[in-house]
């Protein structure tokens, strides 16, 4: 346990002082009043300020699920600010990107072809990989109406759909107030993919809701309510992706939990299904996964009991799962919180901890505890996510 804390600690203070969060400052319709969050619940138009940031950001957590971050928030923010120029305020109301989708889809093929030429180059050094593979589209695919329709279009279809079954009155916070109803925001973020009626189902993945739900509690004030622990800085899981799980399994964190023979027990290493014929990483596959280890140490089964309960208020706990180990860690020695977490392993994760065989290991902040750096090499060399 020693070990996952210092591993932990690291993390925190690299994300403290790289916070990775869209850049709503270069949204044109936020820069008059991003800085004074008590301005939020203004009108601004038809909608309330903080309606639509809460908008913008779900358009950009289901966005921001292909390969290059920096390249989709661009993307979107350009984007953003070309169809407002063209009077199609498509936060405000959300039916104008359906009534001139063709202005959309020209819109976000020109942009995304001069972020191409700008970021490809060095994103296939990177990633050891070719520019012509660069795509912001995700999956690989090239059609630019799909891309609109279902990555853009399901999202903003979300409140677009409130606005016609909620009263009058409140349809300036009408996606705010949906977002409320639920009890906590780790259970928010699960209805934003599940619900049968408002869910966005294959639009958004686990981790993208996470985002999500980080985004509102930690990274803007949007919906942070330090009074209520169901909406304060432990009531969402820190998100899984790829990123983050290359950088726990390199450090030793998730083997300090569970043995690489229960890994590939439950489908989370591939042997030879990665790039190169190296082990695959599937990190979603550790969802719901326990932890034999975890559940004998009781310091750590009580923090964890409390997370689950008071903050996540997803139940009650019989076993301790590994996705919410460091949220239990993290509570129980007041180390940080798991947006500072998320921050630190973002930041590691595209900058320094590439998925290939020579990332940048000796100019990593967090080297000094990393088992792969320090002590075994193939936990960099043998796999990939």
């Amino acid at each position: 346990m020693r070990v996952s804390c210092e591993i932990l600690t690291a993390l925190i203070q690299t994300g403290r002082q790289s916070t990775a969060r869209p850049s709503l400052d270069e949204v044109e319709i936020f820069q008059d009043w991003l800085n004074n969050p008590e301005t939020w619940d203004r009108r601004d138009g038809s909608r309330t300020r903080r309606d639509l940031i809460a908008r913008y950001l779900l358009v950009n957590a289901v966005l921001d699920q292909g390969p290059d971050t920096e390249g989709v928030r661009e993307l979107l923010t350009r984007v953003t600010n070309d169809l407002y120029h063209q009077e199609i305020r498509f936060l405000h109301e959300p039916a104008g990107f359906f009534n001139k989708l063709g202005v959309a889809i020209q819109r976000i093929d020109s942009v995304h072809e001069a972020i191409r030429k700008v970021r490809a180059a060095e994103w296939a050094q990177r990633n050891q990989s070719t520019p012509g593979r660069y795509n912001l589209f995700m999956e690989g695919a090239k059609q630019t109406l799909c891309y609109a329709v279902f990555r853009w279009g399901v999202p903003l279809a979300l409140p677009l759909i409130l606005d016609s079954e909620v009263p009058e009155d409140t349809r300036p916070a009408a996606l705010l107030n949906h977002l409320r109803e639920y009890k906590s925001a780790e259970e928010m973020s699960r209805q934003l993919k599940d619900h049968p009626r408002y869910g966005l189902g294959k639009a958004i993945g686990d981790k993208a809701a996470h985002l999500y739900a980080k985004w509102l509690i930690h990274s803007f004030p949007v919906l942070r309510d330090e009074s209520d622990p169901a909406w304060g800085p432990f009531s969402f899981e820190v998100p899984f992706d790829s990123n983050a799980g290359r950088v726990l399994w390199r450090t030793g964190f998730f083997l300090e939990w569970a043995d690489e023979k229960d890994y590939e027990q439950w489908n989370v290493i591939q042997r030879g299904k990665g790039k190169g014929g190296k082990h695959y990483i599937r990190v979603t596959n550790i969802r719901e996964r326990a932890s034999q280890r975890a559940q004998e140490v009781s310091t750590l089964r009580i923090s964890y009991r409390e997370v689950v309960k008071t903050h996540l208020q997803i139940g009650s706990p019989h076993k301790v799962q590994i996705q919410r180990i460091p949220l239990a860690l993290l509570y129980m020695d007041r180390i940080g919180t798991p947006g500072e977490l998320d921050d630190g392993l973002m930041y590691v994760g595209t900058q320094f901890c590439f998925n290939h065989d020579q990332p940048r290991c000796q100019h990593c902040p967090i080297n000094e505890v990393c088992r792969g750096y320090q002590e075994n090499r193939s936990l960099i060399t043998d796999y990939r996510t």
